[in-house]
């Protein structure tokens, strides 16, 4: 069987309800008010928190516009609004499972050209690797989390022993920023400004934080790890980072060797909207760790689905790995297609 021509790795879905969790765990909690026309708002309490329309939770709308845009598979996942870190475990757990279980209903209406990722209560290492077992045996590719549980980043050492985890069962990590940085600040109330500045500076602390602390030493060399949007801010900044390193010995105090050297430790995706932005990408984190996502299907997302890479000036081989091949490999798709005989 050819590759696909696109991979979409990050899209997400909502289900077109689910069940009252304020009636069940009592607070503000995430659902749908639909508003006819194909249209909802996604509500946290009684306060609007993102637009959506029904191609989050219809696969006949998903696959038509992936039809449109060429889009051959994507891998789906939740949205952080409704990881539930900051609850306690078994809520967050059971949060965790109606999703996920949401997500496979969803995958099973997709005629074989959607995969989707788990969510689990990474505040509790233990709670997190049993539910992603779960996952894993319900047919989950990966798990998505966030970059960070309060103030525990990834390097604190619950959440590696979740990350060593994903490694021994094979399951691909997208990490997704969410909880911004100066988020309720004056200086970040107006112009989405926790989206466009909190977001990319979010990813680029977290990485820094896997490589600075050593982490990424005692991490195993066969994790699967993907950063959204890019990789935040950290492509674009890590000749400061080099540069600090080599100078301050309070920033390589932990860590024996530049951030240069941990490139492949990890991956990004495409999503940065602009072609020299894409070029320096390419040039930083090298042609075989960049994959194709678009955010779709949020405002925020790529309108023209691979639009970006397929007119930027990358050889055509180049292309050809960022849209399809590097996720094909980094999700084990192939294999997958054979397993079960598709």
């Amino acid at each position: 069987m050819a590759p696909p021509r696109l991979i979409d790795i990050h899209s997400h879905f909502f289900p077109h309800s689910w069940p009252d969790l304020s009636a069940r765990f009592g607070g503000e909690w995430p659902w749908m008010r639909h508003e006819g026309d194909r249209r909802a708002t996604v509500m946290i309490g009684d306060r609007p928190f993102r637009p959506v329309y029904d191609a989050c939770w219809d696969m006949a709308v998903r696959l038509e516009e992936m039809d449109r845009h060429g889009v051959d598979h994507q891998i789906m996942c939740a949205t952080p609004v409704l990881f539930a870190y900051d609850r306690p475990v078994d809520q967050a757990a059971e949060v965790a499972r109606i999703f996920n279980d949401a997500a496979i209903e969803l995958r099973e209406q997709g005629r074989g050209r959607i995969d989707v990722l788990c969510q689990v209560p990474l505040q509790d290492s233990d709670a997190a690797c049993r539910e992603l077992e779960r996952a894993m045996a319900a047919g989950h590719v990966g798990v998505q989390i966030g970059n960070h549980v309060g103030d525990r980043d990834l390097d604190d050492e619950g959440i590696l022993v979740f990350l060593q985890h994903c490694a021994s069962l094979g399951a691909a990590v997208l990490v997704h920023p969410w909880d911004m940085i100066g988020t309720g600040s004056p200086r970040m109330r107006d112009y989405m400004l926790p989206w466009l500045v909190g977001m990319p500076a979010e990813t680029q602390l977290s990485i820094l934080r896997l490589i600075l602390s050593g982490a990424f030493e005692r991490l195993p060399g066969d994790l699967k790890l993907c950063f959204a949007h890019g990789g935040g801010s950290f492509p674009y900044l890590l000749g400061r980072a080099e540069n600090a390193w080599h100078e301050r010995d309070i920033v390589r105090k932990d860590c024996p060797h530049p951030p240069s050297h941990y490139l492949d430790r990890f991956h990004v995706d495409a999503a940065v909207f602009d072609a020299g932005a894409l070029k320096l990408l390419v040039e930083v984190m090298g042609e075989d760790r960049v994959l194709f996502g678009t955010d779709y299907p949020f405002p925020l997302g790529e309108k023209e689905m691979g639009a970006l890479v397929l007119g930027s000036a990358l050889d055509e081989a180049v292309k050809a790995k960022i849209l399809a091949g590097n996720a094909s490999r980094f999700f084990g798709l192939e294999q997958r297609r054979v397993l079960v005989g598709a």
